[in-house]
Order: C-alpha cells, then sequence, then structure tokens
C-alpha cells in the first residue's frame, strides 16, 4: 500500500460521520431530526455578510499576509485586550482557517515525535488525532459526571511525566458545557510553571454562556510566555462555513504557525477575513439568549424523562449518561437515529456511556427531538424492565 500508516490509522471525525449518515437518510425521505454538528441554526448577521460583499466588490479578492490582513489581526488582539485585560499585540495574532486549523498548526509548531500532550476526557474528537498524526502522544486525563466533568488535581498530576510537552483545556466544554472555575485554571497554571509546561486554551465557545462568570486563560498574565489561546468566529456570530479562527501565542510560536500556514492554505479566504473583522462590531447576544432559552427548555424536558446529565454552562450541548438502558452508546445512537433522531456517542469523546446532543438547532426541531426521545425511551425501558 502506497498510504501512510499514521493517516490510515485514523477514523473521520464521528461528529461529521453521524451528520453525514442523518443526512444520507434525509436523502431517502425519511425524517431525521439533526442534532450532531455543531453548528447553529442561526444565520449569519447581515452586516457581515454585507462586509464580505463589499469586500470582494472594492477587489479585496487576491493573497493576504498569511498571517491574516493587518487591520483583523489588530482588532482581535484590541477585542481581547478589552474583554479580559490582557496584553497582545498584532504579532501575536494568527488568523487560521477556523480554529481546527489553529489548533493543528499551534501542535505542528510544538510537537517532536514521542511528545505528550495532555486531553482532559470527555474532549473533543480532534485532538487525540490531531496529536497522533504529528507522532505525539495523547495522553488522556478521565474526569467524572459525579465530580461535575472536572479533573481531580492528583489525576492530572499522575499523568505529567519528562515527556509531556503540553495540556490542552476547553473551556466552555464541548461535549459537556462545563465551564472551568478559576480556581481549576489556577491548579493547571501552577502545574504547567511547575513542570515548564505549555497550555493550549481552546476558548472557541466563550461568547456562548448561560450562567457563571468566565475566566479566560488570557487572564493569566504570568503564563504568557508559555500560553497558546485558540478562538473562532464560527460558533459566536454563526460562521461555521466561513473558516475563520484565530490563535493568540508568544510572538516565536506564531512565527512557527505562519510558517505552516504558508506552505499548507496560504492564508485565509480574503473575503472572510473582512467579514470576520466587522463581526467583531456585531452584538451577538441575541444568539446567546436564544441558546439560553433552548438549553433551559431541554433541561426541563430532560428532567421529565429522568435522564442523568450535567446542566451545561456554556457552549450547545447537552452530555447525557444513558448507562442504563442496556446499550452501549454506539448501539443507543444507531437505535436512536432509527426512530428518527441523531445524535452523537459519547466514546467519539473517549467516554463511554454518554450521548452527545447539540441544541444548536431550531426550537421546532428541539420540541420533535424531546418527543422521539420520549418515545424511544420508553420504549426501551420497557424492554429493558421485561429482561
Amino acid at each position: 500500500m502506497f498510504l501512510s500508516g499514521r493517516i490510515a490509522s485514523l477514523e473521520l471525525s464521528k461528529t461529521m460521520e453521524l451528520n453525514s449518515r442523518a443526512l444520507e437518510l434525509q436523502n431517502t425521505g425519511k425524517r431525521v431530526v439533526r442534532l450532531t454538528a455543531g453548528e447553529p441554526d442561526i444565520r449569519t448577521p447581515d452586516p457581515i455578510i454585507e462586509a464580505a460583499y463589499l469586500a470582494m466588490k472594492s477587489g479585496k479578492t487576491k493573497y493576504t499576509d498569511n498571517r491574516g490582513i493587518l487591520e483583523l489581526r489588530k482588532k482581535i488582539s484590541k477585542y481581547v485586550n478589552e474583554k479580559y485585560q490582557a496584553n497582545y499585540n498584532e504579532n501575536n495574532v494568527i488568523v487560521t482557517n477556523g480554529g481546527k486549523q489553529a489548533i493543528f498548526n499551534a501542535l505542528f509548531s510544538i510537537i517532536n515525535p514521542g511528545d505528550e500532550i495532555i486531553i482532559f476526557d470527555p474532549s473533543w474528537v480532534s485532538y487525540d488525532s490531531q496529536i497522533r498524526m504529528l507522532e505525539g502522544v495523547p495522553v488522556h486525563v478521565k474526569s467524572y459526571e459525579e465530580n461535575g466533568f472536572l479533573p481531580l488535581e492528583e489525576d492530572l498530576e499522575k499523568a505529567i511525566t519528562n515527556k509531556t510537552k503540553a495540556i490542552i483545556i476547553n473551556s466552555p466544554n464541548n461535549p459537556t458545557g462545563i465551564v472551568y472555575p478559576k480556581e481549576f485554571l489556577d491548579v493547571v497554571t501552577s502545574l504547567s510553571i511547575k513542570n515548564n509546561l505549555l497550555i493550549i486554551s481552546d476558548e472557541v465557545y466563550d461568547c456562548l454562556l448561560y450562567d457563571n462568570t468566565y475566566t479566560s486563560m488570557c487572564t493569566f498574565q504570568e503564563i504568557k510566555n508559555r500560553l497558546i489561546v485558540v478562538n473562532s468566529f464560527s460558533k459566536a456570530w454563526s460562521m461555521t462555513g466561513w473558516r475563520v479562527g484565530y490563535a493568540l501565542a508568544p510572538e516565536e510560536i506564531i512565527d512557527q504557525m505562519a510558517k505552516i500556514q504558508s506552505h499548507s492554505t496560504s492564508n485565509v479566504n480574503t473575503p472572510s477575513q473582512y467579514a470576520a473583522l466587522k463581526a467583531l462590531e456585531v452584538d451577538n447576544s441575541f444568539m446567546v439568549e436564544e441558546f439560553k432559552k433552548r438549553r433551559d427548555f431541554l433541561f426541563e424536558e430532560f428532567k421529565k424523562l429522568n435522564l442523568k446529565f450535567v446542566k451545561p454552562q456554556g457552549a450547545f450541548y447537552y452530555f447525557i449518561n444513558i448507562s442504563e438502558f442496556g446499550l452501549s452508546d454506539i448501539e443507543f445512537c444507531d437505535r436512536l437515529l432509527e426512530y428518527g433522531l441523531a445524535v452523537v456517542p459519547g466514546s467519539a469523546f473517549y467516554t463511554d456511556g454518554y450521548i452527545r446532543l447539540s441544541f444548536a438547532a431550531s426550537f421546532n426541531e428541539l420540541v420533535e427531538a424531546t418527543k422521539i426521545l420520549k418515545s424511544f425511551l420508553k420504549d426501551r425501558r420497557h424492554v429493558f424492565n421485561e429482561n
């Protein structure tokens, strides 16, 4: 075979795979409610669309600096500095093709073969795969529902070895919706300093908060020289298809990320960069309020169904414990799909016995989803009790 062994051993993103299966069923005429992909149903705000159109009309359709247009990098640093009392400038910023490329380029910039990168489970599906693509070693630290899906300090300490290079954190978290409190981030910060570790902080959901105050890793000035913060316009302004993300990091890391980008994608789509420039001026609070309504609706419905879960504080996912139903999470999702509801198994996020359900779909779809889930659970509990 002519294929790379590293890539051949990887699996497709489970979230995208299940979304595709649901789409295939829809194309055959079957009604399927898709609560798989983390993609807001809300249209990109008109001022953002208009900004891209005007950019194209004015001839802004050529290559840009591979780090991103200067205006956008300056505006991102200003936005983050004002929001989190940080101290970045345009040289600490690179604009990427979504948050996913920002994470990949960051990992590519720091990993040597055999380097270990710590991930907290449940974890986003692509961290592990990206690390292994780059010949690093993903080290999974489990967190548990009974502890609010916060990793224990002693488990984190045990995971650190002389090969550990970095810790990846994700708050608000995908798939659990948990927001890490400052006290926990203090622990991570102290351990990174003590063990000379980098931190990659994935904060792509930092605009989607419903209850508690939020602490960005940008606020920890004592680790600025070892911190890479990743963010994106995809979730906050419903711009998933525009493919604009960014990273904030020390200049020497940004320089390496820029090298990678210059040899891979050159730069982010130029009109999309001008759309992102406008997005930073657009109030997205209406989206946050809408997602909060959906979260609260599902919270009441899931309580009626006697489901076990931790109420999400941010992002737009419920991570539901289905271990009582006598099926693996993959079997549960397969059978639920037969009823017309598509969700993602927890094992895709390295945590068996759960499902992830996105509430980024329309309110009407969520109402329909709860009816399907109620019917399925009723049948399943009946079968399970009989056995």
